[in-house]
């Protein structure tokens, strides 16, 4: 992922735009000799503070022949895209996408132990499912602790974060808050989540 100087984002603000709900993504692995990339869309769970990333997956998943060849593995999170027609943009006119990626380079780790993977799930349903308090994951216990050895977990030691804001941050502030009419004129698919991202890029440049 190519990110100019005025497309990058800080870890604070990568960091809050996760928080608002984006832990959906896209895991890739390289695949074995003679095979593509393993991509896996997947829900994880993100420990900032651990520098880790734990998710499962049914035990069948190409990609843990792969991790196990190759333990290097990226996890990627995008989202508020949009597309901007060349006529919005000024001269020459030419078009551009709208977008935010966070990148994350791991090193990952499966988790075969039926302890280890009870502990993943149950991080992940205090995550996803806190409405559900008592719901818990017991290795050989009711309801869930026989359906283990059907998965495996995955353990993600971040190495590197990259995290681009693609909203016309080149563009003078007066054009960026322009573009941001235009997006709300459009007002289809994500062009409000677009618009939202633009004029905080906007606001941060100018204080």
């Amino acid at each position: 992922m190519l990110i100019r100087s005025w497309d990058r984002g800080d870890d604070a603000e990568w960091r809050a735009w996760l928080a608002q709900g984006r832990d959906f993504g896209l895991l890739a692995a390289n695949g074995l000799p003679g095979q593509g990339p393993v991509l896996v869309p997947t829900h994880f769970l993100l420990d900032v503070e651990r520098g880790e990333v734990l998710l499962h997956l049914a035990a069948p998943n190409p990609l843990f022949a792969a991790v196990r060849a190759d333990p290097e593995v990226t996890l990627a999170v995008t989202d508020d895209y949009a597309f901007a027609p060349g006529h919005w943009r000024g001269e020459p006119g030419t078009p551009t996408s709208y977008y935010a990626s966070v990148q994350f380079t791991c090193t990952a780790e499966i988790v075969e132990d039926a302890a280890g993977k009870a502990a993943i799930l149950n991080r992940q349903l205090a995550h996803f499912q806190p409405e559900t308090p008592a719901l818990r994951v017991a290795p050989g216990e009711e309801p869930f602790g026989r359906l283990l050895s059907g998965l495996r977990g995955l353990r993600l030691t971040v190495r590197t974060v990259r995290a681009k804001f693609k909203y016309d941050d080149k563009k003078t502030v007066a054009d960026q808050r322009a573009l941001a009419d235009r997006l709300a004129e459009r007002g289809q698919g994500l062009d409000a989540a677009v618009r939202t991202q633009l004029l905080r890029r906007n606001a941060r440049r100018t204080g």
